[in-house]
């Protein structure tokens, strides 16, 4: 009953901040300068007959309701958005929901495989920093986090670009597949991967750096405490101390600044896929943002919302699972 309840409460505490949050994006996307309708209808001003275009530009402006009182206008909004209809894109000429489904896959794919990759080197990575602590491996290994984790991405990406397809012309510089190839199974597998091998590089970098960091961190803190050298002192194996006894104690503080790391991850892939020409949410983001193609934009902002607010939930949930001690009553 706690624990549902716990979750009932912040169910609804995701709803209040989601419209809250709906409400402030629907209101900066009012207050921006240019007119939709004129950027919908594009060069039809200069190719139309006054009459006939004004015609057309109230026809539109009825269509898409802009008629209607802005409050009026919100909550037709929400009420697509809440059922599917996302708007119609100025940009691709058609509804956004036919073309977010190959994007969302593309960015959810890049930042997955990031993650199995950061996760896979930082956690025992940070363990083993942590158990030969001032060794000479262990600060070498901060000096490469400290850089890794200060490096601004784009320069990260840049210095790769030089160094992976520029300078050596390992792996390709942009796009999902070479151009022209039409293969299948096994072919078209290691094509996609090779392209997302510098994509996947630049964003494990910081991704490594930081989390290797707190990893570290975390195990040296549970290794000092006491029950840690009762254990030692019973004779278990330094194996079981460390990566039982030791680490599952350490989990709760790397459970939140991993849940905030994924997210941020999601957000973060908007500038490499910029960089790298991944066609992603991030690239779809950015092109409607120059292109002021508005209805995408909500769409994908709606979408980090959703994804943050899902994040904090995720969070409490894994505390009780790494720690059965934490209760969600409150």
């Amino acid at each position: 009953m706690g624990k549902g309840r716990y979750l009932l409460k912040r169910l609804v505490y995701i709803v209040f901040v989601f419209f809250i949050i709906s409400i402030l994006m629907f209101a900066i996307y009012k207050a921006m300068p240019g007119d939709p309708v004129e950027i919908m209808l594009g060069d039809s001003k200069t190719t139309m007959k006054p009459d006939a275009y004004q015609a057309l530009y109230d026809k539109t402006v009825i269509s898409l309701g802009l008629d209607k009182p802005l409050p009026v206008q919100y909550v037709v909004w929400m009420g697509n958005m809440l059922t599917g209809n996302f708007g119609y894109s100025t940009q691709y000429k058609q509804a956004v929901i036919n073309i977010i489904g190959a994007p969302m896959a593309n960015t959810v794919l890049l930042n997955v495989l990031t993650m199995v990759v950061v996760f896979a080197i930082a956690i025992p990575l940070g363990i083993v920093t942590a158990v030969r602590k001032n060794g000479i491996f262990d600060k070498s290994v901060q000096v490469l986090t400290i850089v890794g984790y200060s490096l601004p991405q784009f320069i990260v990406a840049l210095l790769a670009i030089f160094l992976l397809a520029v300078k050596f012309p390992i792996f390709p510089i942009s796009g999902v597949q070479s151009a022209g190839l039409n293969a299948t199974g096994l072919e078209w597998f290691l094509d996609r991967a090779w392209h997302m091998v510098l994509p996947v590089l630049v964003m494990a970098v910081s991704g490594i750096g930081g989390i290797t960091r707190y990893v570290r961190a975390a195990m040296i803190d549970v290794l000092r405490m006491d029950y840690i050298k009762t254990a030692r002192a019973k004779g278990l194996r330094e194996k079981v101390v460390v990566y039982i006894h030791a680490f599952r104690n350490a989990l709760i503080p790397i459970v939140t600044i991993t849940t905030w790391w994924v997210i941020g991850l999601f957000g973060g892939s908007i500038v490499i896929e910029s960089v790298f020409l991944w066609p992603g949410l991030g690239k779809m983001l950015i092109d409607g943002l120059l292109q002021r193609d508005f209805a995408v934009v909500l769409t994908m902002q709606m979408f980090y919302v959703v994804l943050s607010l899902a994040g904090n939930v995720i969070m409490d949930v894994a505390y009780t699972i790494v720690d059965p001690r934490v209760r969600l009553e409150n």
